[in-house]
């Protein structure tokens, strides 16, 4: 009887989950038809208006009318319908709805398109937000902190010290600067108080750190010779299968410090890389750094190691940090901005 009670536990799980890998499939195809249907709409919308002079108020009769005709649908407000004519001027190329547009939710299109003017970086972002399973919010503040021009502008020697595809890769995972915003440090700092902060904020410092990164600790101890080192902050990255360092420092980048990273960097490889990891990478972020400099230091160097900026809120006086709005303040009002006319259709 137990066997069969085993049996059944199996069978049930295994239809569970087919059922939600089904009910997964089943959203995202109503999306697909969802962004396409608002597309053709503000397609028509521009022809109509273009062929037969239509003017800015059929969009108001249209809200009506169709609102009237699909009562469940909230999707017809005038808002919305402009929305859907800015969405189609944008797109011009059916197969960019199709094939991208399509797979991400309406309002996440809504604030590229707001945001974002450039088609490629709208592409970009697109791509980014179905790879990555960006919520809205997570979305707009990667758009605000412009992530489209920092990633892959790091200093590196990744070309000529790792593999392809594994450095066009690692090129493109660093950023620069790396944006530490969500970090609160009075006027003077150490090393020691940004990476406190950054272990404190983790959820935040992976999420700016991009996908993959998997952090490993902090002050990680690596004895060599009878002595003690300790690396600053360590990653394992689960794409590019290797461990990262990151080192933090508060001033200008100075070449020694290449030098240094290529000790951690050789330590961890022997001490800690499995047979089947590739060769570490190192990070070593700076406040200041002169990219000439950076590019001297590397290009001789075995080992790969990316050199960055990071950048700090800039510190606000406390008469006047009184006076912003709170962060549930803003919140709500950010919340209900995005929802007006989204109801049940971003889920």
């Amino acid at each position: 009887m137990l066997k069969k009670n085993n049996d059944y536990s199996v069978f049930l799980e295994g239809l569970k989950k087919r059922v939600r890998i089904a009910q997964v499939k089943a959203v995202l195809s109503v999306n697909c038809e969802l962004v396409f249907l608002y597309w053709s709409i503000g397609r028509d919308i521009l022809v109509k208006q273009e062929e037969l002079g239509w003017g800015a108020k059929v969009i108001d009769n249209l809200s009506n009318d169709l609102s009237r005709a699909f009562p469940d649908m909230k999707g017809f407000s005038p808002r919305n319908l402009k929305f859907m004519r800015s969405f189609a001027e944008a797109y011009l190329d059916e197969q960019i709805v199709k094939q991208l547009a399509s797979q991400i939710p309406w309002w996440h299109n809504i604030r590229i398109l707001q945001q974002i003017k450039d088609l490629a970086q709208r592409i970009w972002y697109i791509r980014q937000t179905i790879e990555n399973g960006w919520s809205r919010n997570v979305l707009t503040l990667q758009i605000k902190s412009g992530l489209y021009e920092r990633q892959g502008s790091a200093s590196t020697n990744f070309r000529l010290t790792l593999p392809k595809p594994q450095s066009d890769l690692a090129q493109q995972l660093l950023k620069d600067p790396y944006n530490f915003d969500f970090l609160s440090l009075g006027k003077e700092y150490l090393e020691r108080d940004v990476e406190k902060a950054l272990t404190a904020h983790i959820c935040d410092f992976l999420l700016e750190l991009g996908v993959g990164f998997a952090f490993y600790g902090s002050q990680v101890l690596l004895e060599v010779g009878d002595e003690d080192f300790y690396v600053d902050l360590l990653f394992y990255h689960v794409k590019l299968r290797c461990y990262i360092i990151v080192e933090l420092k508060t001033g200008k980048f100075k070449p020694e410090y290449a030098g240094k990273m290529n000790f951690y960097l050789s330590a961890v490889d022997d001490l800690m890389r499995h047979i089947d990891d590739q060769s570490s990478i190192g990070i070593i972020l700076c406040q200041q750094k002169n990219r000439i400099v950076a590019e001297y230091s590397l290009r001789d160097n075995r080992k790969p190691i990316g050199v960055s900026n990071y950048e700090l809120t800039q510190f606000l006086p406390e008469k006047l940090q009184k006076s912003l709005p709170s962060v549930k303040e803003l919140e709500a009002v950010f919340k209900e901005d995005m929802e007006e006319g989204g109801k049940n259709i971003d889920k």
